[in-house]
């Protein structure tokens, strides 16, 4: 078996070891060292089957954030350009770095909750609805974009985490 470095403070109390037969064979599918590694220390060298379930449930988990997040920041960018008072906004922001942060929010509540307060704050967000056509429900909402003054939107997310 191979030792891991710890990623995390919970490993850091001794280092794990991952089954190199099963890492190997992780390999084989393609799957990144470092990811297989991961995989297996999650699902307790169980077997190489159960470590690329986890890492291919996960991507495919990956992948549907990536496209929720990429909705919301479309979504937002078409609402800016479209209203001549907020398409210097766009402008700037496309110019100046295009910054984007991707945060974390807790519960559907909590998104309506920071959207409410965002549109207190005259911040220009977008919230995305899913149309259901992938795993997640038809309705449910799943990513709030907002723009603004760093300043001013960190008002409304600044006590986010960032998502991991």
């Amino acid at each position: 078996m191979e030792t891991c470095e710890p990623e995390s403070t919970e490993e850091a109390q001794g280092a794990i070891e991952v089954n190199m037969e099963y890492l190997l064979q992780l390999k084989e599918l393609d799957i990144p060292e470092e990811e297989a590694k991961k995989a297996l220390i999650v699902t307790g060298n169980i077997s190489a089957e159960e470590a690329a379930i986890f890492y291919f449930e996960n991507l495919e988990r990956m992948n549907e954030i990536a496209a929720q997040v990429a909705h919301a920041a479309v979504g937002l960018y078409q609402i800016l350009i479209k209203e001549s008072k907020t398409r210097e906004m766009a402008y700037k922001w496309d110019n100046y770095g295009a910054k984007k942060v991707v945060l974390q929010g807790s519960s559907t509540a909590h998104l309506l909750e920071l959207q409410a307060l965002a549109l207190s704050m005259n911040l220009p967000n977008y919230l995305v609805q899913d149309a259901g056509r992938t795993q997640i429900a038809a309705g449910s909402y799943t990513v709030l974009s907002i723009m603004g003054e760093e300043e001013s939107v960190n008002k409304v997310t600044g006590k986010l985490k960032l998502l991991n």
